[in-house]
């Protein structure tokens, strides 16, 4: 009744590359809506086998030998090799809910802006296992 009627259901083929979605860890997040805007993945990693109309099993490496093999396919989306949004997994330390720590590496610029009577500091910040390009 309330679906949204423009979502088509995901499906995906044994054998097929798909990647894992991750998510940083949002009690590390200072600087506005970063940690919710920019989702990141990992993989890609083949699927093995359909344990049912939305579950899949895939082949993680020994890195990942503590994260259960079975995601629901929301968790998942189709493997494009040219994708920018793509973290290494072998760069990063994972929890078993697949979270990680994002870490600052430099400030890279300091800005004040005053408004009336009030100023406000903004800082450009240079993450960890990230490019210049994506500092916010």
């Amino acid at each position: 009744m309330y679906a949204d009627r423009k979502v088509q259901g995901l499906e995906f083929a044994v054998g097929n590359q798909v990647l894992l979605k991750i998510s940083p860890m949002k009690r590390f997040m200072k600087f506005g809506k970063r940690g919710t805007l920019s989702l990141r993945y990992i993989g890609p990693f083949e699927i093995l086998d359909r344990m049912g109309a939305v579950v899949y099993d895939l082949a993680l490496p020994p890195f990942l030998a503590g994260v259960h093999q079975v995601f629901h396919v929301c968790m998942q989306i189709k493997y494009h090799a040219y994708g920018t949004y793509i973290v290494l997994w072998d760069s990063i330390l994972l929890d078993k809910n697949l979270t990680y720590e994002e870490e600052a590496i430099a400030i890279l610029d300091r800005q004040v802006r005053k408004v009336r009577s009030k100023e406000t500091t903004s800082v450009k910040v240079q993450w960890k296992d990230h490019p210049v390009e994506d500092a916010t």
